[in-house]
């Protein structure tokens, strides 16, 4: 027997949960994820809409952007150490 969809999972977009998507329509937050841990689920909005982020690591990458990476986790360290549940955790790992 097929489980039954969250409502959450269609209004938000995603395939399924710990899943982020992009979202380019929206006015302020560029991501969207529902999150679930254990029993507890949560849709999470994230990111900076059109923010310059330091992106995934590249070889060669610029001291400039080292530096704008190594901030970010500094500045929210307390925060992604949160896990799924918050929207820095999943900011760092999308969009640093």
């Amino acid at each position: 027997m097929a489980e039954k969809k969250d409502p959450r999972l269609a209004r938000a977009g995603v395939s399924g949960y710990n899943k982020p998507k992009r979202t380019p329509n929206h006015p302020k937050k560029s991501h969207v994820v529902v999150a679930k841990s254990g029993d507890q689920v949560k849709t999470i909005r994230f990111g900076q809409q059109g923010a310059s982020t330091a992106g995934k690591p590249k070889s060669g990458e610029s001291a400039r952007m080292k530096a704008k990476r190594k901030s970010f986790k500094a500045r929210h360290g307390k925060n992604i150490a949160k896990g799924k549940m918050s929207a820095a955790y999943w900011a760092n790992k999308v969009k640093w």
